[in-house]
């Protein structure tokens, strides 16, 4: 277990967390969120942040530290993450970034390019697109002219469609080309990456049981006061699982179970978009393919091996 970095992906209620608090108590590691959620204080429950008691096993890091009304994005991040991963070195300890926001982990390795932001009035031109056209005939138009980024995006994301788009119109340049000019901010030699990627029947199931314990455990107010604020409804932790379907229960526009029943098949369409995204985009990282925490551990103690 010699890299100095390690970097556990994954899609959500995989096992992640069990494993990265495993490792950190048997290399003194520090944690690091990879979780574009878990980033927001407003979200305990609904982002599946540690417990306390799991927090107090180990350093954390990057966990409930942005207020709701912040934007994140992949730049933010990083920037925030590298400073504290060289702080960990320093200290003589390994760091473990944990999480299932695939774009961190690309951020890491392959780096991250500088975009510059499109006037207002192409961001419009690139929206109005968009809903004239719908999705399918927008990403047939993107491909002519950045045909990864049209293959890459995940169909229903709409926000990431545009902004290749628009990045297009302000730039002549592809989204693609650009990004693809980077430099990895890691050196190859100090960090391995691994994927836990549990058959998709069980994943489904702990994604289910994941979202009942959450309703159990006072989602419902959580999400309550996290409506409270009044905040754009654009921001990124307005679009956290389950949330839509909380305030619908709440509004009285479905019942509990019928609310419950929703925000599970999201999730498990979510872990499934995952799942895909760390298999197309780290192809060559080993994956923990096992199901229980401690044949999980077994798993990824033998594909971690050097």
């Amino acid at each position: 277990m010699e890299p100095r970095i390690w970097l556990i992906g994954g899609p959500t209620a995989s096992g992640k967390t069990a494993i990265s608090l495993r490792l950190a108590g048997e290399i003194g590691g520090e944690i690091i969120n990879a979780d574009s959620i878990q980033l927001y204080r407003d979200l305990t429950i609904l982002s599946a942040r540690p417990t306390p008691e799991e927090m107090a096993q180990a350093p954390h890091h990057l966990f409930g530290v942005a207020d709701g009304a912040e934007a994140w994005s992949v730049g933010r991040w990083l920037r925030a993450a590298l400073p504290i991963i060289a702080a960990i070195r320093d200290r003589g300890r390994p760091a473990i970034l944990v999480g299932g926001t695939g774009l961190y982990f690309r951020g890491l390795t392959h780096g991250l390019a500088e975009i510059p932001n499109a006037p207002p009035q192409v961001r419009e031109q690139a929206s109005a697109a968009f809903d004239t056209l719908g999705e399918a005939a927008f990403r047939d138009e993107l491909a002519q002219v950045d045909p990864a980024a049209a293959a890459r995006i995940a169909s229903g994301d709409r926000q990431r469609l545009v902004r290749a788009w628009e990045v297009y119109l302000a730039t002549g340049q592809a989204l693609s080309d650009l990004q693809s000019a980077t430099t990895s901010p890691l050196a190859a030699e100090d960090w391995r990456g691994l994927v836990v990627d549990p058959p998709r029947e069980a994943l489904y199931g702990r994604c289910d049981a994941r979202l009942a314990a959450m309703f159990a455990a006072g989602a419902l107010d959580e999400v309550s006061a996290l409506l409270a604020r009044d905040l754009d409804p654009a921001l990124p932790v307005m679009k956290a699982l389950g949330l839509r379907e909380i305030t619908a229960w709440r509004a009285g526009q479905m019942n509990r179970e019928a609310a419950l029943a929703a925000a599970q098949q999201e999730t498990r369409r979510y872990a499934k978009r995952q799942a895909t995204w760390f298999r197309n985009q780290t192809p060559d990282w080993p994956r923990v393919t096992e199901t229980e925490p401690e044949a999980q551990w077994r798993q990824f103690l033998a594909r971690s091996a050097p």
